[in-house]
C-alpha cells in the first residue's frame, strides 16, 4: 500500500522544495474527460507514516477544489522558469470560464491516475491520504494580517490541506 522512498522520489522531493517558492507549481486533478489545473505557491514533501508525502494547499472558491475532493488522485507538476508566464496565467484565470489551458504553451496528457503536461520536468502522482482544513483560529495573528490584506483571502473560508503518498515520480 505505501511507497518506500526511493532515491528517485526523494531527489524530485528536493526538486520540490526548491521550486514551490520562485518557480511554483501545478496541480491537477480529475479524469482524462473532466479535470483541472492550479498554480500553487504553498507547499510542502516530506515523510508522514513512513512514507513519501506531498502536501498541498487549495481554497474551496477554486473552481480544482472540487476535482480534488471528488478524485482520489491528483498530480503536481513542476516545470522550468521558462514557463512562468504560464504558471502565472493558470493561477489568474478559473477553468470555470472556459479552457485556460489553451491560452498557454502547455500540453496536457493523460496517465494513469490523472493529467500532466508534457512541459513538466517533474510530475508526482498522488494518492489522497488526509485531507483538513485549516483551522483559523489556530492561525497566528501576524500570518493572519498577512494574508487578510491579500484581496481579503480568508473572507470565504481556509484552504483544505490535501496530503497524499506519492506513488510515482515522472
Amino acid at each position: 500500500m505505501f511507497n518506500k522512498p526511493t532515491k528517485q522520489i526523494e531527489a524530485a522531493q528536493l526538486a520540490f522544495v526548491s521550486a514551490i517558492h520562485d518557480d511554483w507549481a501545478l496541480v491537477t486533478a480529475g479524469t482524462k474527460d473532466d479535470w483541472n489545473t492550479m498554480t500553487i505557491g504553498w507547499g510542502e514533501t516530506g515523510t508522514l507514516w513512513s512514507t513519501p508525502t506531498i502536501t498541498v494547499y487549495v481554497h474551496p472558491r477554486r473552481y480544482t477544489h472540487r476535482f480534488m475532493l471528488e478524485n482520489d488522485y491528483f498530480t503536481v507538476q513542476l516545470f522550468g522558469h521558462e514557463h512562468k508566464r504560464d504558471l502565472a496565467l493558470l493561477g489568474a484565470k478559473s477553468g470555470r470560464d472556459g479552457n485556460k489551458v489553451a491560452l498557454t504553451s502547455l500540453t496536457p496528457k493523460v496517465i494513469e491516475h490523472g493529467i500532466t503536461f508534457e512541459e513538466a520536468t517533474t510530475t508526482f502522482v498522488c494518492r489522497k491520504l488526509y485531507t483538513h482544513q485549516i483551522d483559523l483560529t489556530q492561525v497566528p495573528p501576524e500570518v493572519l494580517d498577512r494574508f487578510l490584506g491579500r484581496n481579503n483571502l480568508y473572507a470565504e473560508g481556509a484552504h483544505l490541506a490535501y496530503t497524499a503518498e506519492i506513488v510515482d515520480v515522472l
